[in-house]
């Protein structure tokens, strides 16, 4: 292949980095994540309408877990088998999405925790400057 063929091919699959709702959760507990309030609300009104909407569709988009019928032709068993793999595999959409259903709930957990961090530290900021200012 020349290198001008080369530099036409796409790249190759590869997952991004992803940070679990576990992984979230244990920097908010451990405060090193935190959001102030509005825009925590902001992010789990997102998280929540995305989960409602996969609640929504879900009875839909199971039925991906089923192989769509065709015809008994090879080409089409064959079509048939990626159409359903390409659902159900690892990477299939039907596997993300009820990956995703089911760790957005910790987001917005880690979220909660995130709010009250915030919360926590902007009162000891407010007591810190309080104290200093009464110090003078």
């Amino acid at each position: 292949m020349t290198e001008e063929a080369q530099e036409l091919q796409p790249a190759a699959w590869a997952p991004a980095k992803t940070l679990a709702g576990a992984q979230l959760k244990a920097m908010a507990k451990q405060g090193g994540f935190a959001v102030d309030e509005s825009t925590g609300a902001e992010m789990i009104r997102s998280l929540q309408g995305v989960i409602d909407s996969l609640e929504e569709r879900w009875s839909a988009l199971t039925k991906l877990q089923k192989t769509p019928p065709m015809s008994s032709t090879a080409t089409a068993r064959w079509v048939s088998q990626h159409m359903h793999g390409t659902a159900t595999d690892a990477q299939g959409l039907l596997t993300q999405l009820e990956a995703a259903r089911a760790e957005f709930p910790t987001y917005v957990e880690a979220i909660e925790l995130a709010k009250r961090n915030y919360r926590e530290r902007d009162d000891e900021n407010q007591r810190n400057l309080t104290r200093i200012d009464t110090e003078f």
